[in-house]
């Protein structure tokens, strides 16, 4: 095991040199080695008493007393006790850092130890004040993944929206759909709630005092004038940022409070509201349709209908197959996911047989024919796809898979 990182030591009374000598002399190593634990104890010496712990072994076992040294120069039978008492002797130091809110030198011995969990217990407990440092929890729990989510929030809280931007749009949550959507549901959240209160504000300045009900969607259609002059409430490379994010995002509250912000951006003159690739080229409008296809359900008021599901599918179908026929495979992509999303597996499939038979799945960011095909146990439409990609291998295998 290698030495935990730990900030520098306190100093140490140097009256207890002099107790620690008497204690030798009168007890000898054994009463000496308590001595040591106990004054390192009360100076709240930690990183000393971690060794001292160690010491105190290495006295009972009847070996060298430094105990830096490595324990591969020990007796074969010390190992074990040793390398136990290295464990227990970081549990007890790491837990007594923990239990400061010292939290960068706790997670060295608990890192060094490959145990985590009682890092993340504390972080999950802590709540800091107004003047803590939360910079070294932000980086053990984001940076090293002990609790991502509790290092995004503390950014989002105290750096507010555009650091958490920052720090979602410059790290790869694809893999942790669950921290992703609560970040992104978060930054959905704060922005709504920023950009509403901004309006509102904007409203009353203008001696228009709307009921608390009145949604944000009904706030931006009702007073055009709000967007006179270019006029925009948030910073717009937040909104444009926090909506793109927001594709990511299931059905339910956080997904109808995007739809409500991409309701205000498609109100923004055309200048602020950016440019974006195909099948978002229309931005707002876009952003809104795919939202709505993956909520599926009509959400008052004025946001959804019954056939918002449908209506958005072909429009993504529509992009999917002018993409295609210039050469360009991603809206098919987009297109198959907006359909698995909205639970039509089957379509899915033949979007994928249509627009990416020959692609590599390796590329894609949908489900490629395979993966689809056998979702499906559709082997004829794998080996078709094995095919078009000049694959023999994979091409006999869906036929075999077929058969069987």
């Amino acid at each position: 095991m290698s030495d935990p990182e730990a900030p520098e030591t306190p100093s140490f009374d140097p009256a207890a040199f002099d107790r620690l000598r008497a204690a030798l002399a009168a007890g000898g190593p054994a009463a000496a080695a308590d001595t040591l634990v106990t004054e390192l104890r009360a100076a709240e010496d930690f990183q000393s008493l971690f060794y001292a712990l160690l010491l105190k072994k290495r006295v009972e076992l009847g070996v060298s007393p430094f105990p830096t040294g490595p324990s591969a120069d020990l007796p074969a039978e010390t190992h074990e006790p040793y390398e136990q008492a290295i464990r227990e002797a970081g549990r007890e130091v790491g837990r007594e850092l923990l239990a400061r809110n010292r939290f960068a030198p706790a997670w060295g011995f608990f890192r060094m130890l490959g145990e985590p969990e009682p890092v993340r217990a504390a972080l999950e407990a802590f709540d800091p004040g107004p003047d803590d440092d939360v910079y070294p929890v932000i980086e053990i729990a984001w940076q090293n993944g002990v609790l991502p989510r509790k290092g995004f929030d503390l950014v989002l809280d105290r750096h507010g929206v555009c650091s958490a931007i920052t720090m979602v749009s410059s790290s790869d949550v694809s893999g942790n759909a669950e921290l992703r959507d609560h970040c992104v549901g978060r930054l959905v959240r704060a922005l709504h709630a920023q950009l509403t209160e901004r309006v509102r504000a904007d409203l009353a300045a203008r001696g228009v005092n709307p009921p608390d009900d009145v949604s944000l969607p009904r706030l931006v259609d009702a007073h055009p004038e709000l967007f006179a002059d270019d006029a925009y409430h948030v910073d717009t490379s937040h909104l444009s940022s926090v909506v793109q994010m927001s594709v990511h995002l299931p059905a339910g509250p956080d997904n109808l409070l995007a739809q409500e912000l991409c309701a205000y951006g498609r109100r923004l003159a055309p200048g602020l509201q950016g440019s974006n690739d195909a099948p978002f080229e229309e931005n707002y409008d876009d952003y809104l349709a795919y939202l709505k296809v993956v909520a599926g359900v009509p959400v008052p008021p004025r946001v959804g209908t019954p056939s918002d599901v449908d209506a958005g599918l072909a429009r993504f179908r529509a992009k999917a197959e002018r993409e295609s026929a210039e050469g360009s495979s991603y809206a098919a992509q987009v297109y198959v996911n907006l359909l698995l999303k909205a639970n039509r597996p089957g379509e899915a499939l033949a979007a994928a047989k249509e627009f990416l038979l020959a692609e590599d799945p390796r590329n894609l960011v949908c489900p490629g024919v395979d993966e689809l095909a056998k979702r499906a146990g559709d082997f004829a439409a794998l080996a078709d796809a094995a095919k078009a990609r000049n694959d023999p291998v994979g091409f006999l295998a869906g036929l075999i898979a077929g058969k069987t």
